[in-house]
């Protein structure tokens, strides 16, 4: 099995996950406008019929661990396409599998302007978050992180941890300096 690298395990705030937050007023923008999820979740199912789960996950992969949808998000709006007509459900083993009907198909293109304006923005977006000379940093954090983590919880006592916290404090302050 590879190994991917991901933001999943580092939830300090920062990494692509976070390249969203500050906007106005330091509201939190959003990879998805309202209303894009139905087009972005059609042209997975168009790709092949799939469960609410490998929904999440195949929008997740394609967008490198930078967005992991919620059920909260895929489920309602999956249903709001069975409704609509644009997708059909059947069991399969134990399963509600999605699959797109014809008139999801003709939605899809006739929004095919929406529908590629949402996949050019996000692509963007987690191009500037991951792509880059942002590359190596997001590398050069992750060994940082985790040699961090190994080194406190190697440490025989609270004065070690201490250490290990003045270290980060001066490159933090170092980091932040280097930046302006």
């Amino acid at each position: 099995m590879t190994r991917q690298f991901g933001w999943d395990g580092l939830a300090f705030g920062f990494g692509p996950r976070a390249f969203f937050w500050g906007g106005p007023r330091g509201r939190r923008r959003r990879w998805f406008e309202s209303g894009d999820m139905k087009y972005v979740i059609l042209k997975l199912l168009k790709d092949k019929p799939r469960h609410g789960y490998e929904v999440m996950k195949e929008l997740q992969e394609q967008l490198h661990g930078c967005y992991s949808p919620s059920p909260g998000t895929v489920y309602p709006t999956l249903q709001w396409l069975e409704d609509e007509g644009l997708v059909s459900a059947k069991d399969v083993e134990g399963k509600k599998v999605y699959e797109i009907t014809a008139a999801g198909t003709r939605f899809l293109e006739e929004h095919r302007d929406v529908v590629d304006d949402i996949f050019e923005r996000v692509r963007d977006a987690v191009d500037r978050a991951l792509g880059g000379g942002m590359v190596e940093v997001n590398r050069a954090v992750g060994r940082l992180a985790r040699a961090v983590y190994r080194a406190g919880w190697k440490a025989r006592d609270e004065a070690a941890r201490r250490r290990l916290v003045e270290l980060l404090e001066r490159t933090l302050g170092e980091v932040e300096g280097a930046a302006t």
